[in-house]
């Protein structure tokens, strides 16, 4: 039989669990749930000084970018989040859309499927 691809764009792991739930019902082939950013890698979560410690830069510091081009952290660093002046959510966190859910499905549960996220609050 032939699958088909769903990508559902949730406000929060808990919308996108829901949905995954809910989809359990049907034939799904594969899934999975990620988060993701605008920013590459991990960044600062071994910086305790920023006076002492050494870090490559701004966004780094502030975005938790890991950034393997000098020229990509300069345009990080001109962000308004890496600043602190964002008028962003609480603790600058991102507001939108930013975890993913990935769903294989079988082609004739695909409509049904594309319904359920939809009712869970996804971006289709």
């Amino acid at each position: 039989m032939t699958e088909k691809s769903i990508l559902a764009y949730f406000n929060s792991p808990d919308q996108a669990e829901e949905a995954l739930t809910r989809l359990k019902s049907l034939r799904i082939v594969e899934s999975s749930i990620d988060r993701f950013d605008g920013y590459p890698g991990e960044g600062s979560d071994h910086i305790d000084n920023p006076v002492t410690g050494d870090f490559p830069g701004l966004g780094y510091l502030t975005l938790g970018g890991d950034f393997s081009d000098e020229d990509a952290a300069i345009l990080a660093a001109a962000s308004v989040s890496a600043s602190g002046m964002s008028s962003g959510g609480p603790e600058n966190r991102v507001t939108g859309r930013d975890i993913l859910l990935t769903v294989v499905v079988e082609e004739s549960d695909h409509e049904e499927a594309l319904q359920v996220v939809r009712e869970a609050g996804a971006l289709v």
